[in-house]
């Protein structure tokens, strides 16, 4: 039996889906992306030189804001009440990996408000470098996990 979207009714139209008979649980979404970028680039990060100021600082705040604001961007996603949103960032060698973490207690999960800071979080980094690295790339943005209790 094939698998049918949850956003379309009995007509196959786009609709948001009713949760409210669902029950309040704690729900938890952690999400992933990188962008990759050149090696002057990344020792001006290190450095907190570059010119727009402190990219993790402002990226991270971004990727809060937006989780914060992931029904107003994404049309069928319903608001949630977040208790607590995360956005933490790795250096590595070839550029610098955006983790996301997102929770709620409610009747839907919060795999779209981390992927949703991911995203931010990433754009924000390349605004804030690119009058420096006309080079940048953004991927391997995912999903890597969510649960529910």
């Amino acid at each position: 039996m094939a698998e049918k979207f949850s956003h379309l009714n009995e007509k196959g139209e786009v609709n948001m889906v009713d949760v409210g008979a669902k029950t309040d649980q704690e729900r938890t979404a952690r999400a992933t992306g990188k962008i990759f970028l050149q090696q002057n680039t990344l020792k001006l990060i290190k450095a907190n030189s570059i010119k727009k100021g402190d990219v993790f600082s402002v990226a991270r705040v971004a990727g809060i804001q937006a989780a914060k604001n992931t029904f107003q961007l994404i049309p069928l996603c319903h608001q949630v009440q977040l208790s607590k949103v995360a956005v933490d960032f790795v250096t590595e060698e070839d550029g610098i990996k955006v983790l996301s973490s997102a929770k709620c207690t409610g009747k839907t999960g919060v795999e779209m408000e981390a992927l949703t800071a991911v995203n931010v979080a990433l754009l924000t980094l390349y605004d804030m470098c690119k009058a420096v690295d006309k080079e940048m790339k953004m991927g391997e943005i995912e999903l890597l996990e969510k649960h529910k209790k």
